[in-house]
C-alpha cells in the first residue's frame, strides 16, 4: 500500500486543489501574504503523509502525520481568517472547515493504527514470556 491509496490522503488531495482555485479570487494584495500562507498549510498537509510513508520506521512515519495534523489546524485558522475578511463565503468556510474536520480525525484513526501494528499482541508477548520461562 501506498499513501496514494489512504483515504485520507486522496480527500486531502482534492482538498489542495480546490483550495488554489479558491485562493486565486483573493484580492491581488493578498497574494504574498494569506493566499501564500494558505497555499503552504494545504499542501503540507498531503505532503507530510507523502514524506512519513517514505520513511524508514514507524516512528518517523507518526512524526509525519502528527506534522500533517498541525498544518490541518493550521489550515482552520487561516480559513477562518479569509472567512472573517470576506475573502471567502460563510458557507465555502464551513464545507472546508468540514473537510478539515473529517480529515483531522482520519489522521489520528491511521496514527492509531499505526500505533496498534507497532505493539506486539498480548498473547503472542505471553507466548514469548513462557517459553524463556520454560527455557533451563
Amino acid at each position: 500500500m501506498t499513501y496514494e491509496d489512504l483515504e485520507v490522503f486522496k480527500l486531502v488531495h482534492q482538498l489542495v486543489i480546490d483550495v488554489y482555485r479558491i485562493v486565486k479570487k483573493f484580492p491581488e494584495e493578498e497574494r504574498f501574504r494569506l493566499c501564500d500562507q494558505i497555499c503552504r498549510s494545504t499542501s503540507s498537509i498531503p505532503a507530510n503523509i507523502a514524506e512519513g510513508y517514505g520513511r524508514f520506521s514507524l516512528k518517523e512515519r507518526i512524526q509525519f502525520l502528527y506534522i500533517s495534523r498541525g498544518s490541518v489546524e493550521e489550515l482552520k485558522y487561516h480559513l477562518l481568517l479569509a472567512k472573517d475578511l470576506s475573502y471567502i463565503s460563510i458557507t465555502k468556510f464551513e464545507e472546508l472547515r468540514s473537510t478539515l474536520d473529517i480529515t483531522g480525525r482520519m489522521l489520528n484513526g491511521l496514527i492509531t493504527s499505526i500505533k496498534n501494528a507497532k505493539k506486539p499482541r498480548y498473547q503472542e508477548t505471553r507466548k514469548l514470556r513462557n517459553q524463556d520461562i520454560m527455557k533451563p
